[in-house]
C-alpha cells in the first residue's frame, strides 16, 4: 500500500442505526431546551413517529436527560443535563477572565449585566447579575433568538456570512411589537453594530426594558461572546443615561478581550 494512502473505513449497518439514533436524541434534547412540550407536541415539530419519538423519551427520561411533568406530560430537561450544562460553566475560561470585569460593571446603577455566547441560533446568558434592583428575570442558562435583544443582535453580526444567510432565511419569532423581524432592515442593523463597535435595542424583547451589547474578541480577533447590560426602557431612551452605559461597556468588553489576548490592532 502507498506510504500516504488513505483507507476508508465504512460504518457497518448497527453504528449507522446507532448513530442516527444519537442524532434523533440530540435533535430531542435541542428542541425540548428551547419548546418543553408534551410528546405530541414534540412528534409534530420535530416530523418523528409516535413509535420513535416514545422510544427516545423513555431513554433520555430513564437517564435523567428529561423530566416529565405527571400532571400535564410536558417534558422539560432533566437534572443530568443539568449536570452536564454546569460542568460547563465551571469550567468556561472566558466567564471567569471576565467575572472581575463583570462585577465592577456592576457598579453602575439600575443594570442587568449579562456574558451571552452564541449556540447554535440562539443567544444564551452564562452569567446575569443585577447592579441593585431587578431589571429582567432572565438569568444564566436563558436563552433569546439572535434577532432580538442587542447581545442576540451583536452575536449575530459578527458571524459568518453564511451563517447570518442561513439564519435570516428563516421566519423569524417575534417576542413583542418592536421585534425587528425583517431581513434586510436586519442586515442593515448588523452592519451598523460591526461599524460602530455596539448594539443598542428598546423593547423588543420585554416592553419595559432596553438594553445595549457590544462584543468580546479573543487574542485571534475572533468573537467568543458579548456582555449586555439591560436596563429600563426610560434609560435607554434616555441619551445622557444611554451615553453612560455604552462608555462603561465598551470599558469592560475592552478589558475582557484584553485579559483574552486581544489587541486593537488584531480585531
Amino acid at each position: 500500500m502507498p506510504r500516504n494512502a488513505r483507507t476508508e473505513i465504512q460504518d457497518g449497518p448497527g453504528d449507522q442505526t446507532a448513530l442516527k439514533g444519537v442524532r434523533r436524541a440530540l435533535q430531542v434534547l435541542e428542541h425540548v431546551a428551547i419548546h418543553p412540550g408534551r410528546a405530541t407536541d414534540l412528534a409534530d415539530a420535530l416530523d418523528l413517529s409516535w413509535a420513535t419519538l416514545h422510544r427516545t423519551l423513555s431513554q433520555l427520561e430513564k437517564g435523567g436527560f428529561l423530566q416529565r411533568d405527571r400532571e400535564s406530560n410536558r417534558y422539560s430537561i432533566g437534572p443530568r443535563m443539568w449536570f452536564i450544562g454546569a460542568t460547563y460553566i465551571a469550567n468556561h475560561r472566558v466567564l471567569e477572565l471576565a467575572k472581575p470585569y463583570l462585577a465592577k460593571a456592576l457598579k453602575s446603577p439600575g443594570i442587568t449585566v449579562q456574558l451571552v455566547e452564541r449556540s447554535g441560533f440562539q443567544a444564551v446568558a452564562l452569567y446575569s447579575s443585577h447592579s441593585d434592583e431587578e431589571i429582567t428575570k432572565a438569568t444564566y442558562g436563558y436563552h433569546f433568538p439572535l434577532h432580538t435583544g442587542s447581545k442576540g443582535q451583536v452575536l449575530l453580526a459578527y458571524a459568518e456570512p453564511g451563517f447570518i444567510d442561513e439564519y435570516l432565511e428563516q421566519d423569524l419569532e417575534r417576542l413583542t411589537p418592536f421585534t425587528v423581524t425583517n431581513a434586510e432592515e436586519l442586515r442593515s442593523k448588523l452592519e451598523g453594530i460591526r461599524e460602530q463597535g455596539y448594539a443598542v435595542t428598546v423593547a423588543d424583547v420585554q416592553p419595559f426594558t432596553g438594553s445595549v451589547a457590544a462584543p468580546v474578541f479573543d487574542h485571534k480577533g475572533t468573537l467568543v461572546a458579548c456582555v449586555c447590560f439591560v436596563s429600563k426602557k426610560s434609560n435607554i431612551e434616555n441619551a445622557s443615561k444611554r451615553d453612560e452605559l455604552i462608555e462603561a461597556l465598551l470599558t469592560t468588553v475592552q478589558s475582557i478581550s484584553l485579559a483574552l489576548g486581544w489587541r486593537p490592532q488584531s480585531k
